[in-house]
């Protein structure tokens, strides 16, 4: 897509002599608070399924990166979503529910893991702005434990995990907040979680989602509104502000070890390259993050709030709050009713991923000169467009037929969805497959609008690509006639049902829905 290749060019040309240009970090004193001392893991009480395999890793960084809290307690505790899919994989399947309440709303710890949990320490720059007094301010860190896999080859096996918290009550830094979230908060992150592992993005899992009795009062809902707490499934929450936190403060060594602890545990591949290990570990973030950018522009997906405390080092999308899924292709789309200047628009994400890889950049150099550090933010462009390409034609439903005639492809649809504004998920429902869908795509609602001149480049573009999975077209999924979507007006629709009837159906239907969908197109 031209606009997006432009931009990044220009970006990276600007951000290359601004790291040239680093000479110092400013430092702050009296910010750090000593972490609370914490026991050893209790032994396990009861035999655990062998998927289950604890190893809570974070207990070696020790002083400096968190402090051991307690969790608030709730007058309710009803469970409203439990995935019972990732707990089987790792080993929590076969819980009760009143022994998932149990660790997942009072924080029972978990056999041979954290024995308290942990709220983690962090900086960033939030809309570019950089706050020295962020942290975990209404979740913790409560478990770490090891990926089953789907299957003994799974790449994904013996991952680390972490499950962490949101709404789990007050930390050292709340920041004067109330450390609750909201039924609704909760309920669109189940949401947005399953869309977008249904749609190939890496991101965190919804673990966990329970209604706890409190009523709260916020400015961007109706109040009082119902609370929960939710527990997250993720691949890591060492944040690129987790680094900036420890050099803004001029804590070496601790940068060091955290470097030390993330290659270790999350990004082995880093010692593996030539070069300094800051710079190695610079190069697997970067690739690692123009992935994730590149399958949430190809999902249509607007994160809203991109700052540099929610960038996680694995390249995983996790930590949504006012997300979007786009309507129609519009590069000036934004997400957050917060952001005014549209900093965080659909077509500034990936200029903003650049923008955070250079704060993380900056963090590193008191370990290594800015000028070694560079190279790998190079990197950046060139692993985007290319997961851009092969993850539209995946979408798609297409096979490659080289660069030349897949950038083509790339540009007509490009061109054919901002000047005819049709559905993004419409589009790509429609002419999965390609021209093996044309007669599908003669029955749709947008009929004329693929008879029309907008869409002759397009198909001229798609003449020149196979499908690859021409038997899904048989599903009753593409038998049907709308695609699977997930638009905020279904989202307050089904919010809706909840609140006004306590009815959970839509919300259980529509998770059903997307796995199914989901099921389909990775199979």
């Amino acid at each position: 897509m031209v606009w997006i290749r432009g931009r990044c060019t220009r970006l990276l040309g600007r951000h290359r002599r601004a790291l040239a240009s680093i000479t110092s970090l400013a430092t702050c004193s009296g910010c750090d608070q000593v972490a609370a001392g914490f026991a050893p893991p209790r032994p396990m009480p009861m035999p655990m399924p062998p998927d289950y395999r604890p190893d809570p890793r974070i207990r070696a960084l020790q002083e400096g990166f968190f402090d051991a809290v307690k969790a608030a307690t709730f007058p309710e505790h009803l469970l409203r979503f439990r995935n019972q899919r990732w707990a089987t994989r790792v080993g929590l399947g076969d819980l009760t529910d009143d022994a998932w309440v149990q660790h997942f709303t009072r924080f029972e710890p978990l056999p041979g893991n954290l024995e308290q949990p942990l709220a983690l320490r962090y900086h960033g720059h939030q809309f570019g702005v950089y706050n020295p007094a962020l942290g975990d301010g209404r979740g913790f860190l409560f478990a770490q434990l090891r990926d089953a896999g789907a299957s003994p080859q799974d790449p994904e096996r013996d991952r680390l995990l972490d499950l962490g918290t949101k709404g789990s009550g007050r930390t050292p830094w709340s920041r004067g907040g109330d450390g609750r979230l909201t039924l609704k908060g909760g309920v669109r992150e189940v949401l947005a979680t399953e869309m977008l592992e249904a749609l190939g993005v890496y991101t965190s899992k919804t673990f966990s989602l329970v209604e706890t009795g409190e009523s709260l009062y916020r400015g961007d809902e109706p109040s009082p509104t119902r609370s929960s707490v939710l527990v997250r499934l993720s691949h890591s929450h060492i944040r690129f502000g987790s680094f900036q936190r420890h050099a803004h403060l001029g804590h070496v060594d601790r940068l060091g070890a955290l470097l030390d602890f993330a290659v270790e545990h999350y990004l082995p591949g880093a010692r593996e390259r030539s070069g300094p290990l800051p710079l190695a570990f610079l190069h697997e973030v970067t690739l690692r993050a123009a992935a994730l950018c590149a399958s949430l522009m190809t999902a249509g997906f607007v994160h809203g709030v991109l700052n540099t405390d929610n960038m996680n080092i694995t390249g995983e999308c996790f930590d949504y709050g006012p997300y979007r899924f786009l309507p129609t292709l519009d590069p000036t789309f934004t997400a957050a009713y917060f952001d005014h200047e549209g900093l965080y628009a659909f077509g500034r994400q990936p200029r903003t991923f650049v923008w955070n890889l250079a704060r993380l950049a900056e963090a590193l150099t008191p370990l290594c000169p800015d000028t070694a550090l560079a190279p790998a933010l190079r990197e950046f462009q060139p692993a985007f467009l290319e997961a851009m390409r092969q993850g539209f034609l995946r979408r798609l439903g297409v096979a490659s037929n080289g660069a030349d005639d897949d950038a083509a492809l790339l540009d007509a649809a490009d061109a054919f969805l901002q000047e005819s504004q049709i559905g993004y998920d419409r589009f790509f429902f429609d002419w999965y497959g390609g021209l093996s869908s044309t007669a599908r795509a003669r029955q749709s609602p947008e009929a004329r609008t693929y008879a029309g001149t907008h869409a002759t480049q397009l198909q001229r573009a798609l003449e020149r690509h196979a499908p690859t999975h021409p038997e899904r077209l048989e599903a009753p999924y593409f038998q049907g006639s709308a695609p699977c979507s997930l638009l905020i007006d279904e989202i307050e629709s089904i919010w809706q049902g909840i609140a006004e009837r306590d009815d959970w159906s839509a919300f259980h239907a529509k998770v059903d829905q997307i796995r199914a969908f989901g099921a389909l197109m990775s199979g």
